[in-house]
């Protein structure tokens, strides 16, 4: 247990800041201020060295380690762990080698537990021993025996799908092993725990002594009697002060600081002769001098954690050591501090820009989570879309194995996010490709029913009944959805010989019908292209002649079926243009005569028109935002239905339409209240 406790207190040595021996008591001179320099508190404070120690993490390095959650894949969880049969093997595993990383603060030399059994005895040696045992190995053996776990639950789905199993069913088997790996990691965090606590208490009581010499110097250093006689009980309490290491992290400065204080006052009350004084000082001048030399080198070492150690080794040192001269003071400390700071520097901006590293890659994984969760499957509607959709979710996983690891506190958590997004895809492609062999079956069925109803009807004299009989089987035919591509070209081809053998045979009998079809045809033409001249020129009376010529249009008969379709769409688009050119014409008119109004009215009665207005703006806003929000949800692929959603539309442009009149009056009323103003 004392070996544990030695990991959490390993680097408290720099908390306790002893001092150097002092000079003799019998000397003459006092020196005056000999050591007030070393550590000023106004000119040269104490060394800005960042000094870690276990005391300010104690979270970090006593407390058990809960945060790499290596069971993520337990057999718990191993069946929500399966990868969609459509996923990369690779991805699969990329969990268990972010997580392997986690644990490579540990010792590389030592040869790795090859099963989980030698991962177990591995933790029983540790309890039995009292194993000082780092945090980052248990957290290494933790994560072998999980993938040494993973791997066999894999192995075992693996075997039963290849077996015949769905892998729906599959049911990872009992690991009658990992009772006993946790009950041994358990007991491996109490020790560590027991260990932080004994630590606590032990720093608790160095700090209670530490007062203790710190209140018997005050007492000493009250007058220069008290100096004189006390001089050997104060070189042992300097030498008791070495002694006691571990403190509060939180009391260590304001402890040194006061200590320094009292033996600075110390010495200041003691008589010490100049030639013991000028040694002393050189002394310490050229162990300083040398101190700095080593700090200034620090500055070009490349390992930038290993210079940062070595630093703070040197600052013990440099507080251990005693004063200088008065004059010089100032300047060495300055120069002390000076190389620390470029070494701090170098370390602060090593770990700034790794956590920055770190977090610019956590932005570009939660990109590719969003960009794999905002994902639409409806989107994927045909085997084309779901192959693009395939390979574009690959691609995704390509770029996320080239991006670094996150902060390690979330990337466990990203990586399962990713994982999920992905497996919610492949998942999905699946149940498609299941229900379209369905759905293209049921087609099949469908289309060859009808088939055989046009096949019945084929011989038929009845021309009107049974080619509205066709007409019906037609448009049934367009609502079933697609069959299997190995069969499509041959029941098409069977269903159109069907059709056109009794159309042909109808042409045959009803070709005196058809030249009057092509008469009406004519005539429809000359109207269009009445409408397509006055589209482009407008005439006086524009209006009236536009009706005259819809009257025509209503009076011709039937043109040929296949014709009728294109010829109305083109007769529809040129009303509509025409119209929509009067509704400008007629708009510009509202607009100038509102203009005119507003002119003519007083600053009050503007007021309330703006006001009008904007009410009327709102309306019209929330209005056009109900209809988009009712389109979003409207879905119908029947002729009708595409008809609402055209009408919809239609509503929601007019809306529009009506909003800009109204912000154009808003500026017309404002202009008019800018101009009586």
């Amino acid at each position: 247990m004392d070996e544990i406790k030695n990991l959490a207190g390993a680097a408290d040595a720099t908390a306790s800041a002893p001092e150097a021996a002092p000079a003799p008591a019998e000397a003459e001179e006092k020196l005056e201020n000999a050591v007030a320099a070393e550590a000023p508190e106004t000119s040269a404070p104490e060394p800005e060295v960042k000094e870690t120690s276990a005391e300010e993490v104690p979270e970090k390095e006593a407390a058990p380690a809960e945060e790499v959650k290596c069971e993520a894949a337990t057999p718990e969880t191993a069946e929500e762990a399966a990868p969609a049969e459509d996923a990369p093997a690779t991805l699969e595993a990329e969990g268990a080698e972010e997580a392997e990383e986690m644990g490579e603060g540990a010792d590389a030399s030592a040869p790795l537990p090859a099963n989980k059994q030698e991962v177990i005895e591995r933790l029983k040696n540790i309890v039995y021993d009292k194993e000082n045992v780092e945090r980052q190995e248990l957290e290494r053996l933790k994560m072998l025996y999980y993938r040494y776990h993973n791997a066999e639950v894999l192995a075992a789905r693996e075997a039963f799908l290849e077996g015949g199993g769905e892998a729906e069913a599959f049911m990872p088997p009992a690991d009658p092993t990992e009772e006993d790996f946790k009950a041994q990691y358990a007991l491996i965090r109490e020790m560590r725990n027991q260990a932080a606590r004994e630590l606590e208490a032990e720093k608790q009581k160095n700090l209670e002594r530490k007062q203790q010499i710190i209140e018997r110097l005050k007492e000493l250093a009250a007058s220069p009697e008290a100096a004189d006689k006390g001089f050997e009980e104060f070189s042992n309490l300097r030498n008791e002060w070495k002694e006691i290491k571990v403190v509060p992290a939180e009391n260590a400065t304001e402890l040194w600081k006061n200590y320094q204080l009292y033996v600075e006052q110390f010495y200041d009350q003691l008589h010490l002769n100049h030639e013991m004084r000028a040694y002393d000082f050189k002394k310490n001048l050229e162990i300083k001098t040398h101190l700095c030399e080593a700090a200034e080198k620090l500055a070009d070492t490349e390992d930038v954690i290993s210079a940062f150690h070595q630093l703070q080794k040197l600052h013990q040192e440099f507080r251990e050591t005693g004063p200088v001269s008065k004059e010089l003071r100032e300047e060495i400390w300055k120069r002390f501090k000076e190389a620390s700071t470029v070494v701090n520097k170098r370390h602060q901006e090593h770990f700034e820009n790794l956590k920055a590293r770190e977090e610019e890659n956590l932005r570009l994984k939660t990109a590719l989570c969003e960009k794999a969760e905002a994902i639409d499957l409806e989107a994927y509607s045909n085997h084309a879309a779901w192959e693009q959709g395939t390979r574009e979710v690959m691609d995704l996983q390509s770029e996320w194995k080239t991006i670094g690891f996150t902060p390690r506190k979330v990337n466990a958590e990203i990586f399962e996010r990713f994982r999920t997004a992905c497996d919610r895809f492949f998942q999905a492609k699946t149940a498609w490709f299941k229900a379209n062999r369905e759905k293209l079956a049921a087609n099949l069925a469908a289309k060859t029913a009808l088939i055989e109803k046009a096949e019945a009807l084929k011989e038929s004299t009845d021309w009107g009944a049974t080619t509205a009989k066709f007409v019906e089987l037609q448009k049934e035919w367009k609502t079933i959805g697609p069959v299997a591509h190995k069969v499509s070209d041959n029941i098409w081809k069977r269903f159109n010989e069907a059709c056109n053998f009794f159309f042909e045979k109808k042409n045959e009998a009803t070709a005196g019908q058809r030249k009057e079809e092509e008469a009406n045809l004519e005539l429809k033409k000359a109207v269009i292209s009445e409408l397509a001249q006055i589209a482009e020129e407008p005439v006086e009376n524009q209006l009236q002649a536009v009706r005259d010529l819809q009257a025509r249009w209503s009076e011709i008969g039937h043109v040929p079926y296949n014709k009728k379709e294109k010829m109305y769409r083109r007769y529809r688009e040129l009303c509509d243009k025409i119209y929509d050119a009067l509704h400008e014409t007629a708009g510009r008119r509202r607009m100038d005569s509102f203009r005119k109004k507003a002119a003519e009215k007083e600053g009050s009665e503007l007021a309330r028109e703006l006001t009008r207005l904007q009410n009327a703006l709102e309306a019209k806003k929330q209005e056009v935002k109900n209809y988009e929000t009712n389109l979003t949800f409207f879905r119908s692929s029947s002729k009708k239905g595409n008809s609402i959603v055209a009408d919809i539309e239609k509503k929601i442009e007019r809306l529009k339409q009506e909003a800009a009149e109204i912000i154009e009056k808003m500026k017309a009323v404002k202009e008019a209240a800018a101009g009586q103003e």
